[in-house]
């Protein structure tokens, strides 16, 4: 894989099914208009796939209840609402779309009612005068140019969306047959309201919304209700924590995943929850359906899905994502006790039900995702859309298991290139740090094993996917447990004959860039050169200037400023002696700018050998969702680097 066959790196959405009809957005990088490509794609359950939309920006397609009727968003060209994404309707037989809104900065997903003729969504709509859009004086003006903002509280903006108190995320209801040309949104401006579904009776939409309609900064989320006619929400969920994608079972159980914040702020396992709503009796309380320690659900995959006595949820495990099902009437079910409905050396990326057939979009290590149904007999893979890459050559993962100093299990992969060795070695350290390195085909190391080096990947401690206490182990200890854990298992790939340990470079981003630029100070001589992204250098002012610092870093790390230095990099800067590479992106909010820009200054005024790499127009998320070509140019620039220095 070549850094220009990102091309080839097709991704399909979280499918929709409805019988025989099985939809997907597929998702491309596309150099030539330096955008991603997206149009919905019919598959067949025999296999084989046809164009349903040919795009460029189709997404979310959503199939109506009776099967009549297929919603999706379009994104057109140009600005405002014409080239936000807008809900469009068409029958399920094919013909022509119809364009229902054109709000400016476009909807989110659309949920069907169970009439199949009204939708529900969430839409940010922008103050007055920004944005784009018209102020009082009736004028339009460049952003450059609005009003200054009044910020009065910390969580006033997030990273790759931006400001968030100017443009609330507001819930919409409306009639596909007779669509207003103005909807009026059913939630007010205090507040953002999301993850909108159903009463099973139609008559309310229940969502997601910060408790007590966000009087003040907090990360927990209630579940809340309003009519669909209009009127005033109420809650009828207490969450004890973060609460996300709730659906509704047949007997009216309102199922959700939910994170408890009592033990950890950040690193909190997402479970089960359930709970049967009151409507206008006031909030009850949920019961935890999953077990704490051992079951961390994957949001990302999609909601629970209720079918009879269980519910289908997909869940982190030792770098797979499984499909399980948890039985309606369990309390704290431990992993082990969850009947496995699909698992293996791949991670389930989305998945839809219908009935007793699931869909599921699954990536392996030969492939960014294909669509594969699953139900009675063998899991049957339908699409086949990594076989471009695959002719290219996919270079395997190799399983690696080995011990820390003290004894603890530690799991990874090592990705081989090409021939007979001895091969300079990267190894890569993945962010988050409540994250997973999982078993789906990761392009950042193909590319690397395919230009010839070999690849050491893991979960060090701190990483999801392996227990509560796993990914607690580096809570106020950044630098210590997990550093045993990335070296220990770059000496068990070091024990190959094919391997040169005298080429070792090391690279990460986000938390993984704070690794590096540890390792770098504290364990420069296992090191030929470092290639530190997006990186936490400095917390004392991560703390103030990340979208997320006022919570993270006391979560994580503490509070005491002493604390705050001792833990990071940049208090070791002058101690890297080898070549250092800084890369960031100026609109990072993650992460921010100047955490790169206190790094590069104090390494090269210690007189190391440093390097900046600035990206701009790109946020904290460039090498995922980044402009295909700055893509293209970040791996072109990793490549260099490395040939230089290894």
């Amino acid at each position: 894989m070549r850094p220009a066959d990102i091309e080839a790196l097709v991704v399909p959405g979280r499918p929709a099914l409805r019988g025989n009809l099985l939809l997907t957005a597929l998702k491309r990088p596309d150099l030539k208009t330096d955008a991603a490509h997206s149009a919905l794609r019919r598959v067949s359950p025999d296999g084989g796939e046809t164009a349903w939309t040919h795009g460029p920006r189709d997404s979310s397609p959503s199939i109506s209840p009776d099967g009549r009727w297929v919603a999706f968003l379009r994104a057109g060209e140009g600005k405002g609402a014409d080239g936000s994404p807008q809900l469009h309707v068409m029958p399920s037989g094919g013909g022509e779309a119809r364009r229902l809104t054109s709000l400016h900065l476009g909807i989110g997903e659309p949920v069907w009612a169970p009439d199949s003729r009204r939708v529900a969504f969430t839409a940010r709509v922008p103050e007055a005068g920004r944005y784009g859009t018209e102020g009082a004086d009736g004028e339009t003006r460049e952003p450059a140019a609005e009003a200054p903002r009044r910020i009065t509280r910390l969580d006033y903006r997030i990273d790759d969306v931006g400001f968030l108190r100017d443009r609330p995320q507001r819930l919409f209801v409306l009639d596909t047959l007779e669509p207003a040309e103005s909807p009026e949104p059913l939630t007010g401006d205090g507040f953002d309201a999301a993850d909108p579904v159903w009463t099973p009776d139609g008559r309310r939409v229940v969502f997601t919304a910060p408790p007590d309609w966000d009087a003040a900064e907090s990360d927990y989320r209630d579940l809340c209700a309003v009519s669909a006619d209009g009127g005033d929400p109420e809650v009828v969920v207490r969450c004890e924590g973060y609460a996300e994608q709730p659906v509704f079972g047949p007997d009216g159980t309102l199922f959700y995943y939910g994170q408890s914040f009592e033990d950890h702020h950040e690193a909190a396992p997402t479970g089960l929850y359930a709970a049967v709503p009151e409507f206008g009796a006031g909030p009850v309380k949920p019961r935890r359906l999953t077990d704490a320690e051992t079951v961390d659900c994957e949001p990302v995959a999609g909601p629970p899905a209720p079918r009879g006595d269980d519910v289908l949820v997909a869940v982190r495990h030792r770098g797979a994502v499984e499909l399980r099902a948890v039985p309606v009437d369990a309390a704290d079910a431990p992993l082990g006790d969850l009947p496995v409905v699909y698992a293996d050396r791949t991670a389930v990326r989305s998945f839809a039900l219908d009935g007793s057939v699931i869909a599921a979009v699954v990536a392996s290590p030969e492939s960014a995702g294909d669509v594969v149904l699953l139900g009675d007999g063998d899991p049957r893979v339908l699409t086949d859309y990594s076989k471009p890459l695959r002719d290219k050559g996919i270079r395997p993962m190799i399983e690696l298991e080995t011990t820390a100093p003290d004894g603890y299990p530690v799991h990874g992969w090592l990705v081989l290139p090409e021939g007979d060795g001895p091969h300079p070695v990267l190894r890569v350290v993945h962010g988050g740090p409540f994250l997973q390195q999982d078993w789906g085909l990761f392009d950042e190391a193909q590319v690397y094993a395919s230009a010839g080096y070999a690849v050491v990947l893991g979960n060090p401690r701190g990483a999801a996917g392996y227990g509560r206490e796993h990914g607690h182990a580096i809570t106020h200890g950044f630098g210590t447990v997990d550093v045993d854990d990335v070296l220990a298992l770059l000496d068990k790939a070091l024990e190959r004959p094919d391997l040169d340990a005298s080429r070792v470079g090391v690279m990460g981003g986000s938390y993984g860039g704070f690794m590096t630029s540890w390792l770098a100070a504290h364990h420069g001589d296992r090191f030929k050169a470092a290639w530190s992204e997006r990186a936490v250098n400095a917390w004392d002012s991560m703390l103030g200037s990340s979208d997320i610092g006022y919570m993270f870093v006391d979560a994580y790390i503490g509070t005491e400023p002493e604390v705050l230095r001792d833990r990071s990099p940049l208090t070791y800067a002058a101690q890297i002696r080898i070549p250092f590479a800084v890369v960031h992106s100026e609109q990072d909010w993650r992460c921010p700018l100047e955490q790169a820009q206190r790094m590069f200054v104090a390494l090269r005024r210690a007189g190391a050998d440093a390097e900046f790499l600035l990206f701009p127009g790109e946020g904290h998320e460039l090498t995922r969702s980044g402009r295909p070509r700055h893509r293209v140019q970040r791996f072109e620039a990793v490549l260099d680097w490395w040939a230089r220095h290894l």
